[in-house]
Protein backbone atom coordinates (compact mmCIF):
# COMPACT_ATOMS: atom_id res chain seq x y z
CA UNK A 1 0.00 0.00 0.00
CA UNK A 2 1.23 3.25 -1.21
CA UNK A 3 0.53 6.44 0.20
CA UNK A 4 1.78 10.35 -1.19
CA UNK A 5 3.25 12.44 1.52
CA UNK A 6 0.07 14.41 2.74
CA UNK A 7 0.72 17.52 5.79
CA UNK A 8 0.06 15.49 9.10
CA UNK A 9 -2.14 17.82 11.08
CA UNK A 10 -2.57 18.18 14.46
CA UNK A 11 -6.01 17.01 16.12
CA UNK A 12 -6.93 20.29 16.37
CA UNK A 13 -6.01 21.61 12.88
CA UNK A 14 -8.13 18.23 12.06
CA UNK A 15 -11.06 19.53 13.77
CA UNK A 16 -10.55 23.07 12.42
CA UNK A 17 -10.40 21.57 8.70
CA UNK A 18 -14.06 18.79 9.31
CA UNK A 19 -15.68 21.89 11.07
CA UNK A 20 -15.85 19.82 14.12
CA UNK A 21 -14.82 19.96 17.75
CA UNK A 22 -11.27 18.15 19.07
CA UNK A 23 -13.05 15.71 21.04
CA UNK A 24 -15.09 14.50 17.80
CA UNK A 25 -11.76 14.00 16.10
CA UNK A 26 -10.02 12.22 19.43
CA UNK A 27 -13.59 9.70 19.03
CA UNK A 28 -12.69 8.82 15.12
CA UNK A 29 -8.77 8.01 16.41
CA UNK A 30 -10.11 5.71 19.47
CA UNK A 31 -12.61 4.03 17.52
CA UNK A 32 -9.87 3.52 14.70
CA UNK A 33 -12.27 4.70 12.52
CA UNK A 34 -9.92 7.65 10.57
CA UNK A 35 -6.25 6.26 9.67
CA UNK A 36 -3.98 8.55 12.05
CA UNK A 37 -0.11 8.41 12.69
CA UNK A 38 1.61 8.09 16.37
CA UNK A 39 5.01 9.81 16.52
CA UNK A 40 5.84 8.92 20.36
CA UNK A 41 2.99 10.43 22.35
CA UNK A 42 1.93 12.91 19.53
CA UNK A 43 -0.84 11.87 17.04
CA UNK A 44 -0.77 13.58 13.45
CA UNK A 45 -3.67 12.69 11.06
CA UNK A 46 -2.86 12.71 7.42
CA UNK A 47 -4.56 15.58 4.99
CA UNK A 48 -5.45 12.45 2.59
CA UNK A 49 -7.15 10.40 5.58
CA UNK A 50 -9.56 13.60 6.47
CA UNK A 51 -10.35 13.44 2.56
CA UNK A 52 -11.26 9.85 2.54
CA UNK A 53 -13.42 10.00 5.44
CA UNK A 54 -15.39 12.89 3.93
CA UNK A 55 -15.70 10.93 0.55
CA UNK A 56 -16.85 7.73 2.21
CA UNK A 57 -19.34 9.38 3.85
CA UNK A 58 -20.86 11.17 1.31
CA UNK A 59 -24.56 10.83 0.48
CA UNK A 60 -25.35 12.04 -2.88
CA UNK A 61 -28.83 13.22 -3.99
CA UNK A 62 -31.64 10.99 -5.30
CA UNK A 63 -33.17 12.27 -8.43
CA UNK A 64 -36.35 11.36 -9.50
CA UNK A 65 -37.47 11.61 -12.98
CA UNK A 66 -40.53 13.57 -12.75
CA UNK A 67 -40.88 16.94 -9.92
CA UNK A 68 -42.57 16.28 -6.54
CA UNK A 69 -44.73 19.64 -7.52
CA UNK A 70 -46.26 18.86 -10.74
CA UNK A 71 -48.08 20.36 -13.07
CA UNK A 72 -51.38 21.65 -12.37
CA UNK A 73 -54.04 20.14 -14.28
Amino acid sequence: MTHTADRLLTVEEAAEHLGTGVRFIRRLIQERRIRYVKLGKHVRIPDGALTAYVEERTVEPVRSSRSRYGKAA
